[in-house]
């Protein structure tokens, strides 16, 4: 069975777990510089697609933790990830914004509202119904519907928001067809994550607040799974599901190693008088 000392490597969600309401949680910035330190590849996982890894590491650090934008994977790139694995050089119709717009872009998609292969929603602050009734247009005219995540709400400082899973619900009603969701809960979101630093399940832990996305999909990719209670899972909330994560901590801070590094020294590197 596996321990946590096997693992060589790490995914962690970032809301609930490195940051909450843009206040880091106590201990993340002690694991991610402890990450950094050892060699320790990990990559910061988020469903939202509204920004760029840059976007989220400029965000980060302004919050006081220090994570390069290649150690981020939004639910958008995963999403062109997949897309350019089915169809390479393909055409999108998209709602939503520079995060999704940017990682299409880069996957070596097009942009058009002319016959598009896929309709792909992600988050945005401005659904437009103009742009809802063309998406459930192509979909009725054969593009294959995508989200990058099937979250239905978002929080903000004034309450919940609609996100990308209420937009989906609306056109799936409209036109009767479900999209084919990229992000969290599919595992295939960790599986693209352990493809972009050469990781192996075997040897690679997740780390999340959530038992219907991060725990589930860790199990169902064979990851090790630790759940932290610092986000929205309690106990009652756990006791809800049939699976349980291989480790339940209150926080990040119960992974940052507390015992010294001991490092030998020969007799003339000691200092004068030991």
């Amino acid at each position: 069975m596996r321990t946590r000392g096997d693992i060589e490597c790490w995914l962690t969600d970032m809301d609930g777990v490195l940051v909450h309401e843009n206040v880091p949680i106590p201990g993340a910035a002690d694991l991610l510089a402890q990450w950094r330190e050892e060699g320790t590849p990990f990559l910061v996982l988020t469903n939202n697609s509204i920004y760029t890894p840059r976007d989220l590491s400029a965000r980060l650090r302004a919050s006081g933790l220090e994570v390069p934008e290649a150690s981020i994977w939004t639910s958008a790139l995963a999403t062109a990830d997949f897309l350019k694995s089915q169809k390479p050089g393909g055409t999108a119709f998209v709602i939503g914004e520079v995060g999704l717009t940017t990682a299409l872009h880069e996957a070596g998609f097009i942009m058009t509202e002319t016959d598009p292969d896929y309709v792909v929603v992600g988050e945005t602050r401005n659904y437009s119904f103009e742009a809802i009734t063309k998406a459930i247009r192509f979909i009725g005219a054969g593009a294959r519907f995508i989200a990058t995540n099937p979250d239905a709400t978002g929080p903000s400082t004034e309450g919940v928001l609609p996100a990308t899973g209420a937009i989906s619900a609306l056109i799936t009603k409209a036109i009767g067809k479900e999209p084919y969701v990229v992000g969290k809960p599919n595992p295939m979101m960790f599986r693209s994550a352990l493809n972009r630093i050469g990781a192996h399940s075997e040897n690679t832990g997740m780390i999340g607040d959530r038992m219907d996305t991060d725990v589930v999909a860790g199990i169902e990719a064979g990851l090790h799974t630790v759940l932290v209670l610092t986000g929205i899972s309690d106990q009652a909330e756990i006791d809800r599901y049939p699976f349980r994560p291989d480790e339940i901590l209150g926080s990040v801070a119960d992974l940052v190693r507390s015992e010294p590094i001991e490092i030998e020294l020969s007799e003339s590197e000691l200092p004068d008088g030991l």
